[in-house]
């Protein structure tokens, strides 16, 4: 038999260990959720408990080190981040005076009610019941991976509630400044100055300075794993700036996921590298060490623990109920958008650990008997151990339960008599160099629900079939798979072999029913030959699909600008809405502005479109082609322009159409820029196409209902 400890091993409690330690942590996060979720409890929640059960205060498998504290501040700061950079912007920008009415009832009521009853219910002083009505006032969006799990996070409710968190936290944690300048004795007219100089030197670094480094950074460097470790580097570095500005560092990390938001799309490899180290590590570690504080025994040895605990477990849930509801009346907002705002905002942990350790901490004196008097007591400190977790289960429950309504809901309203809309988008591609580019593009026009209708395609030419050619062939295709597997999207592999590039690209078009074709803008090898190329010029002409050709200067994350030019009656076409809708989700997955230059008449769809799925956006007068370079004064280097053609059978084609390659091989080299060819006849009712016809069964749309109800079954399977 082996002796386990003639070889090192000392399995002696607690574990010591590391090994073991991050195995048994490991395995936790994989089966506590698993377990719990048969009786319906939140995976949270199970992540909670399993850190009571095996942390000191349980069954001492393991303390709660500083390898915990390490992972734990991590997964902390990892929560603040996602909150910021999966928010959208437009929503943001468009909710932001709710946000600030939300914030401030979220931190005005339970400091009223905290103050109170620390004064008159727990008899405190003022300074403790200050500084324990700001622990109820802050709030972590514990919550927040369950909103995102449903896939509700654009919801109103939800952009609101983590717009409040960053105002009643930044409030809750300067007063737990003022109160630490307070006991120290150092709060005047320059502690203040000190502090707001501090703070607003901090946000304009944060919010200005990182973008621009972040800009840079992504254009030098395409790698992912660098690009992810230069995001995490620039997390914890606006964190440490905002603990050197007097505030907690928490606030840094959704500050930083808010000035990255741009820079990071939604449908980006690098996002879901984000979410899923965060989600699958970080976070979980970070739950199971606010476990790792509970300690059951106090509140079986101590009865005034018990009455201290659940007081403030009590009002904080009241406090943070009342403002949800009143949130809910002044906005007359749904039962279901109610518990998201109230399950987001109800969990207390970060920032109240913080404030609860500080201060205890901070020694007052001792009492007649030799007692140090703190200014938050153990009592406090145990109870704010229990109203973690308590407030942490209601906040899952809560969230789970408002969440659950909402996507019901939205699939309710997706599921109505409308045809379903299947999106077919195929992206020939001839070398390595252009691939990672387009297929990029191909996942930042798609849906979200379409996870599985794209297609790569190489083709090779009969006449040049070789073992080498089909080597190449292969490397393309499974570099694009790679590029879209890593973004939790998968692409068709297509190899063709033909007569010649555009029969072979025609006939996969017809073979599998494609809606949308991307193509690279061929490389001018030759004086003959044209700036579309063969290849392009060849597929417009026997093509009637919408037809996008993309020229990258630099990677379509680091643009700042869309400018989109529409020419006249572009809007009585068919293929209106189809390609307004890959457009409108460039600006949904980037949250790059997008400035369109129309006609009135254009405008008047554009802006309806905006009231129901608000982007950011700029409308811009443009009538005469001539006027086209005009543009090019207004063009900047980060910006991508967006050219919407058309075929010479077309409503909206102009002559001067014809010199827009010669303009762009002049004025626009070291800018992006894409050509849309929309389709200009009606496009047929079947079960594999989308359908726009108007009433009148002509090809073009006569009204904005027609419009209107095409753009909205679109978006809906969003």
């Amino acid at each position: 038999m082996i002796d386990i400890m003639s070889i090192g091993l000392n399995l002696e409690l607690p574990l010591k260990n590391p090994v073991l330690i991050f195995s048994i942590i490991l395995f936790i996060i994989l089966f506590a959720p698993i377990l719990l979720n048969k009786i319906r409890i939140p995976h949270l929640i199970g992540l909670i408990i399993a850190g009571a059960v095996i942390g000191p205060n349980g069954l001492n498998f393991m303390e709660r080190d500083s390898s915990i504290l390490l992972f734990g501040t991590v997964g902390l700061l990892y929560i603040m981040f996602l909150a910021g950079i999966e928010i959208d912007l437009a929503d943001f920008k468009k909710n932001s005076k709710k946000s600030l009415i939300f914030g401030m009832y979220t931190f005005s009521i339970p400091m009223l009610f905290g103050t109170l009853s620390g004064l008159y219910i727990l008899n405190f002083s003022l300074p403790t019941s200050v500084l324990l009505a700001s622990m109820f006032a802050s709030h972590t969006l514990l919550s927040y991976p369950i909103v995102s799990k449903f896939g509700v996070i654009k919801n109103r409710a939800v952009n609101i509630a983590v717009g409040g968190t960053m105002i009643t936290d930044t409030l809750a944690l300067l007063v737990l400044a003022a109160i630490v300048g307070m006991s120290a004795g150092v709060v005047d007219n320059q502690f203040w100055i000190r502090l707001t100089l501090s703070i607003l030197i901090f946000g304009l670094t944060v919010w200005f300075g990182f973008p621009v480094i972040a800009r840079w950074f992504f254009k030098t460097y395409s790698e992912n794993t660098l690009q992810y470790i230069f995001v995490l580097g620039m997390v914890f570095l606006a964190g440490f700036l905002a603990e050197a500005a007097g505030i907690e560092a928490i606030i840094g990390a959704f500050l930083a996921g808010l000035s990255l938001n741009r820079l990071i799309p939604h449908t980006s490899p690098l996002m879901n590298r984000i979410e899923f180290v965060g989600n699958a590590l970080f976070i979980p570690f970070f739950l199971i060490g606010v476990g790792m504080l509970v300690d059951f025994r106090i509140f079986f040895t101590n009865s005034e623990t018990v009455i201290v605990a659940l007081v403030m477990t009590a009002v904080a849930t009241l406090s943070k109920y009342t403002a949800a509801w009143l949130t809910q009346k002044s906005f007359k907002f749904s039962k279901a958008e109610r518990n998201i705002i109230f399950g987001l905002s109800n969990a207390q942990a970060a920032a109240t650990l913080a404030a609860v350790l500080v201060g205890y901490n901070i020694v007052l004196g001792e009492s007649s008997t030799g007692e140090t008097i703190r200014l938050l007591n153990d009592n406090v400190l145990n109870g704010t151990i229990l109203m973690i977790l308590v407030t942490c289960t209601i906040s899952s429950f809560a969230t789970q339960n408002g969440a659950q309504v909402l996507a019901i809901n939205d699939d309710t309203a997706s599921g109505d008599d409308t045809q379903e809309i299947k999106e077919r988008i195929l992206i020939p591609i001839s070398t390595l160099d252009t691939t990672d580019e387009l297929i990029t593009l191909g996942l930042t026009l798609k849906s979200s629900s379409n996870k599985k209708w794209l297609y790569a395609l190489n083709v090779i030419d009969d006449n040049k079939a070789s073992d080498t050619a089909d080597k190449n062939s292969r490397k393309i295709l499974e570099r694009a798979s790679v590029v879209a597997s890593s973004t939790d999207n998968y692409v068709h592999e297509l190899m063709r072999y033909d007569l010649n590039t555009v029969t072979g690209i025609m006939n996969v078009i017809r073979e599998h029913k494609i809606t949308d074709l991307i193509l690279g803008l061929h490389e001018k090898k030759n004086i003959s030959s044209t700036f579309l190329g063969d290849i392009a010029e060849g597929l417009l002409k026997q093509c009637n699909t919408t037809t996008i050709i993309y020229k990258p200067i630099q990677p379509i994350s680091t643009i700042k600008r869309h400018l989109i030019v529409i020419p006249d009656k572009a809007e009585r076409e068919a293929g209106f809405a189809l390609w307004l809708m890959r457009v409108w989700n460039i600006g949904r997955n980037t949250g790059a502005q997008l400035n369109f230059y129309s006609t009135l008449a254009t405008r008047k769809f554009i802006e309806e479109v905006q009231k129901k799925f608000p982007i950011e956006m700029k409308l811009h007068d443009f009538v005469e082609w001539e006027d086209f370079l005009i543009i090019a004064k207004e063009l900047r280097i980060d910006d991508n322009l967006i050219i919407v053609l058309s075929r010479q059978e077309g409503e909206s084609y102009h002559k001067l159409m014809e010199k827009i390659p010669q303009y762009l091989d002049k004025y626009f080299r070291s800018n992006n820029f894409m050509l849309i060819y929309p389709v200009q006849d009606t496009v047929t009712t079947s079960d594999d196409h989308y359908s726009f016809t108007s009433n009148s069964s002509t090809s073009t749309l006569h009204s904005f209902d027609d419009f209107a109800r095409g753009i909205t079954n679109i978006f809906k399977k969003r």
